[in-house]
């Protein structure tokens, strides 16, 4: 997780990503709000037994979606480290090769680094597990393509770790693209969370249904205001006794059903933080906040 420096309302993001708003206070107060909302957040996941490698962000350049690094980096279980291409100019200021070197010298295993960056000079984007929401266990990766994620670079991902791609469209009910995957569908171990009013394609709707039902018993299916509220940017974790914990905004549960918040609490232990001025501002809920790291650890 990137301890924010310079958290604010990005300019270069807000065409495509209709999940942020523009705020009314000053930057200055968001970046307080930012930072407070960012610690207590923290501090829950701690106390659920999840170890959390905070990296603080470095003050120049600016870069108001620091906070969000599952979108230029993933960690795989082999030791890869994958860096994606990235649509606005100011996200691609977010690569920091010193996070890496960081994770290393704390015992992290890294066998391969796959840097995508050279795409984004093709005008070609895949915005890591924003664009992604994989399925590791059963070697699936769920995208929503759009202006942020192209078909190619998916194919060119999943031939590297030898996953299958279940591809579709989606959109909100203003019929905008939704603009990454992961605010309108989560998957856990044996549950997974999805907008299904997003896909119109009835043929690409059937496809991810079928797929999700085949590995995972519970569905819970959410509306576009439940999306709207990110109860769709949900994420399955493991704590350090390897019991299951699942991360979801207080918007995002307070927007769930009763039946639906009995699925998620069957599931694993519910870390609920609150974080309404990252989500406002920055369009992006928990799940964006965290890079998880499945890299091998030396003994």
């Amino acid at each position: 997780m990137i301890r924010p420096a310079c958290f604010g309302y990005n300019v270069q993001t807000s065409g495509s990503n209709v999940f942020q708003k523009r705020p009314a206070m000053a930057n200055s107060e968001i970046q307080k709000h930012a930072l407070r909302e960012f610690d207590r957040m923290v501090e829950l996941l701690q106390q659920a037994g999840i170890v959390v490698e905070v990296i603080q962000d470095t003050p120049e350049p600016c870069k108001p979606d620091a906070v969000f690094p599952n979108n230029w980096i993933s960690f795989h279980e082999q030791g890869e480290v994958v860096i994606y291409p990235m649509m606005a100019p100011n996200r691609r200021l977010e690569k920091r090769k010193d996070i890496v070197d960081h994770l290393q010298q704390k015992g992290y295993q890294v066998t391969k680094l796959l840097d995508l960056s050279a795409y984004e000079d093709e005008g070609k984007y895949l915005e890591g597990t924003g664009s992604m929401v994989l399925d590791r266990t059963n070697k699936l990766i769920y995208a929503c393509l759009s202006d942020r994620t192209h078909a190619d670079l998916l194919k060119l991902v999943a031939d590297a770790f030898q996953y299958q791609v279940i591809a579709f469209h989606a959109v909100d009910e203003r019929n905008h693209p939704i603009y990454h995957t992961n605010v309108m569908m989560a998957i856990g171990q044996n549950f997974s969370v999805i907008c299904t009013q997003a896909i119109p394609d009835q043929k690409e709707k059937k496809q991810v249904l079928d797929t999700l039902l085949a590995h995972h018993s519970q569905l819970i299916e959410i509306s576009f205001a439940q999306m709207h509220a990110y109860a769709g940017n949900v994420l399955y974790l493991l704590n350090q006794t390897q019991d299951p914990v699942i991360v979801l905004s207080a918007s995002a549960y307070q927007s769930l059903q009763p039946s639906q918040r009995k699925i998620l609490e069957s599931q694993g232990h519910l870390v609920i933080p609150e974080i309404p001025v990252i989500e406002q501002t920055g369009g992006g809920s928990v799940r964006c906040m965290m890079a998880e790291i499945f890299l091998p650890i030396l003994p």
